[in-house]
């Protein structure tokens, strides 16, 4: 897919919110409208919701290994340790079920993000996040693994390739469940 360039208005808020553009971003510039509306969904998602981050970046980051998205893991590890995500809990997170690196809550939103990303969720794990989230919270939980699940997606089918600076980048993408 080719990069192209934002056009000035857009290209000023795009680095006002993310400093200079990622690929991915370069790539939906091929379409104006749309890249104005993902800009402003994902900084919604990222800083305009009430969970906390590191849970968010968490689920970002098993999201990223079930689909074995190099790029999306890539770009949200350094998010994750930034948010507080604990290098424990990256290095265990695709044996997060038994891990003891995780709470409660925290397998809760892991469960409920798998259960999206997978096209289901079960009686079970709603029940289970219910107990750990009121409906706002478990809302922001769901829409934050199905967009992500959507950048994955999205990624693959535009052909987005890491930037530089993340090509020798080796992550850990664990197994799927």
């Amino acid at each position: 897919m080719p990069l192209a360039d934002f056009e000035p208005q857009l290209k000023k808020r795009v680095e006002e919110l993310w400093g200079t553009p990622p690929n991915l971003y370069k790539a939906l510039a091929n379409h104006p409208q749309l890249v104005a509306a993902w800009t402003e969904f994902s900084k919604t998602l990222r800083y305009d919701t009430r969970t906390p981050r590191a849970l968010r970046e968490l689920v970002i980051l098993r999201g990223a290994q079930l689909m074995r998205s190099e790029y999306e893991w890539a770009q949200h590890l350094a998010m994750a340790r930034k948010a507080g995500v604990r290098e424990a809990q990256i290095q265990s997170l695709s044996a997060w079920r038994t891990s003891s690196e995780f709470d409660a809550r925290e397998k809760a939103a892991l469960a409920l993000g798998e259960a999206v990303r997978q096209g289901r969720v079960s009686d079970e794990v709603h029940s289970l996040a219910m107990k750990e989230f009121d409906v706002h919270d478990y809302v922001e939980i769901a829409l934050v693994a199905g967009f992500y699940a959507m950048v994955g997606r999205m990624l693959d089918a535009l052909g987005i390739e890491l930037e530089l600076e993340l090509e020798d980048y080796s992550p850990r993408l664990g197994e799927e469940p």
